[in-house]
């Protein structure tokens, strides 16, 4: 994640080396502003309200706030109440459950004063590998672009991206912002359409930003306009995040990636998902199962911005009176999907259920 021309990462370790600090991400763009993490309450607190959000990022903030839960209290009766409050906060990403599984997984047999500190160097590594799937996913997305730069000279290369799958959603190039941060680095023209992504305008707030702090050239656009801009021929690509991605294929994102996806389809634009493998739910068989989760309707009714003065303001924007309904994630059907790019190269769904790649 870059800032200010500064690399760092959206949450790091305290100086105290148990308490974390996280970027608000609910604050962006208007103010760069860290919030400490020193309990398991606030860790879920956290998630919860989406001062951290993506799939990494949710992931690694759950393992840190397990960790903090087993240096007060090292038991088995602590170990499951922590869990159990954190795989509560956001149910549809499935990274948050295999944090979570993969930390008890690892102090259970320890003896009780070990096991805080084996629960925090667990939490480091999946840091520094989700940063190093990232910049793996980038490698093997950036050919996609370089083949697009090849046939057509004349311009930028036009991606349409949806929601924020970037650098501050995990602890490097971002997943679907990588190959894209790549091709930047390497001197490719690159033109990116940033869906406002309502209800709570991820790809406004959030991608534009890091868009702008790494000097790709962008433009947001209005969720709707993305099928016109298809229609036109001004897209090449789509690259997208995903939250889960179950045994068939299905990509559970961001709600608005179906309706993209479909336009993608009918426009005869590749459409790809980028993933870490953590994202695999290989014992989920469709989409159809996963749980999506309905978050308060508020940010339906309500939208936040700045005013001429720069004062950081909520509003209201739907009628008084009406009720509204939110939920977060749709389900893209694998026929839609032209590839997944994971650190592990470019797969076909195919390749995805032929057991070569699967999770260990």
């Amino acid at each position: 994640m870059m800032i200010d021309g500064v690399r760092t990462r959206p949450l790091v370790l305290n100086a105290d080396g148990w308490s974390v600090r996280v970027l608000d991400q609910r604050l962006l763009p208007w103010s760069v502003e860290w919030a400490d993490i020193a309990s398991l309450e606030t860790a879920a607190l956290a998630i919860k309200q989406m001062w951290v959000r993506g799939a990494p990022m949710l992931a690694v903030t759950g393992a840190y706030g397990l960790c903090i839960a087993l240096r007060d209290d090292p038991s088995d009766a602590a170990l499951d109440r922590a869990y159990d409050i954190l795989i509560r906060t956001r149910p549809t990403a499935i990274n948050l459950k295999g944090a979570l599984d993969d930390i008890a997984r690892a102090v259970r047999p320890l003896p009780p004063l070990e096991r805080a500190g084996a629960a925090y160097a667990c939490a480091s590594a999946m840091c520094d590998a989700d940063a190093r799937d990232c910049e793996a996913i980038g490698r093997h997305g950036l050919p996609l672009i370089e083949a697009i730069a090849r046939r057509r000279p004349d311009r930028p290369v036009q991606i349409l991206t949806h929601c924020n799958a970037g650098a501050l959603a995990t602890f490097e190039y971002g997943t679907a912002t990588a190959p894209i941060y790549l091709a930047h680095e390497a001197g490719i023209p690159v033109h990116v359409w940033v869906d406002e992504t309502r209800p709570r305008n991820q790809g406004a707030a959030l991608t534009a930003f890091e868009l702008s702090q790494y000097g790709v050239p962008h433009t947001v656009i209005a969720d709707n306009a993305g099928g016109l801009l298809m229609q036109r021929g001004d897209v090449d690509v789509c690259f997208v995040g995903v939250d889960r991605v179950t045994r068939n294929g299905d990509a559970i994102n961001k709600v608005g990636t179906y309706l993209k996806a479909l336009a993608a389809h009918d426009c005869g634009v590749p459409f790809y998902v980028a993933m870490p493998f953590t994202s695999f739910d290989g014992s989920t068989s469709a989409g159809g199962e996963v749980p999506i989760e309905e978050r308060s309707a508020d940010e339906v009714t309500h939208i936040q911005g700045v005013t001429a003065t720069g004062e950081r303001q909520i509003v209201r924007i739907v009628n008084l009176g009406s009720n509204a309904a939110n939920p977060a994630f749709d389900v893209t059907p694998a026929r839609l999907v032209s590839g997944y790019i994971t650190e592990r190269g470019l797969l076909e769904i195919r390749e995805l259920n032929g057991g070569t790649f699967a999770p260990a």
